[in-house]
């Protein structure tokens, strides 16, 4: 029981900041649904993932463990399909230059705005769950 509400809490925490921070995630429904959310995303995490990994085992072990991010990516496009109040959207990235340094424009596709949100979130509950 320790174990799902530190992940809840956690996952809590990782959720509002991908919300927050990456355009093209959004969130409607107010804290009571996030926190459904973020329930559901603890539950895929205790018990989807370890399914996952070991279906993907062989892959996972001939990349020597860079296939990983594919459950991530995996658990979180399940959360979109099952929590009906998380869209993650594509967006336009407009641009950046500074000095002699520049990013030109370009659309990330709601696939990429999933991975990147699942690399961001992973992020987050890996520095949670090493501050513990």
């Amino acid at each position: 029981m320790k174990t799902l509400i530190r992940s809840l809490i956690f996952n809590l925490i990782a959720l509002h900041l991908a919300v927050s921070y990456i355009p093209g995630v959004s969130f409607h429904g107010g804290l009571k649904a996030i926190g459904i959310a973020a329930l559901v995303l603890a539950v895929f995490n205790l018990l989807l993932r370890p399914i996952i990994n070991l279906l993907l085992l062989p892959i996972n072990l001939l990349t020597l463990g860079l296939f990983r991010w594919v459950v991530n990516v995996i658990i979180l496009y399940l959360l979109v399909i099952v929590s009906p109040n998380l869209k993650i959207y594509g967006f336009g990235f407009s641009g950046f230059s500074f000095q002699n340094f520049s990013l030109p424009a370009f659309f990330v596709s709601p696939f990429w705005n999933t991975v990147l949100t699942s690399f961001f979130i992973s992020f987050i509950l890996g520095v949670l769950y090493w501050l513990k």
